[in-house]
């Protein structure tokens, strides 16, 4: 066989480890299918509300994946089963498989005991999408969205999930804020489980 080597042989695609080795996508191939995805969504839709909703939507389907993935290889098939536990996973675990590094921040809401906040300073998903002035306020991070709704309805913490731009202070480019907010039924379980 050409390049076996010394490399171990997993007899089930689901045995290979995530972290293991080099499991890089290359950053101008996934820009380009990215940027492919944006564009056919476009001509499929009559507004920017409409588009950011088919986003979330194929990042639901991405998320829902790496959910089981993760749990199976890394986790022994075993959830988070806390609300600050998932949000950690989210946070850290699943950002470091998709993106190769941990967010860069995680905050609880002030005004509401229902909202947490994953902020990343520049999205790998708006990093290289340039927004026509006739778009207004339309945010690639609505896939990241997705990505993070469907972690968290997998493993059983529905919530609203939205990407917003926060302008900062000094930079050219706003970071990119996940606004999480939870469905009353979690924060009611976790206040009977605390």
């Amino acid at each position: 066989m050409i390049g076996v080597g010394k490399m171990k042989q997993y007899g089930n695609v689901l045995d290979k480890p995530l972290n293991k080795g080099k499991q890089e996508v290359s950053l101008s191939a996934f820009a380009f299918l990215f940027s492919e995805m944006v564009q056919y969504n476009q001509t499929q839709v009559d507004n920017i509300g409409e588009l950011e909703r088919r986003l979330e939507d194929a990042g639901y389907a991405v998320g829902a994946r790496v959910l089981e993935l993760l749990c199976h290889r890394d986790k022994g098939n075993r959830r988070e089963t806390r609300l600050l536990g998932i949000l950690s996973f989210v946070h850290s675990t699943v950002w470091k498989v998709l993106f190769g590094k941990v967010a860069d921040s995680l905050e609880k809401g002030t005004e509401h005991e229902d909202e947490y906040m994953i902020s990343e300073k520049e999205l790998l998903v708006n990093r290289f999408i340039s927004i026509p002035k006739d778009m207004g306020t339309f945010n690639c991070g609505a896939f990241v969205a997705g990505i993070v709704r469907g972690v968290l309805d997998g493993a059983g913490f529905p919530a609203v999930v939205t990407a917003h731009f926060v302008p900062m202070e000094g930079q050219q480019r706003p970071r990119t804020t996940i606004l999480i907010k939870f469905a009353e039924e979690v924060l009611l379980r976790e206040t009977r489980l605390g």
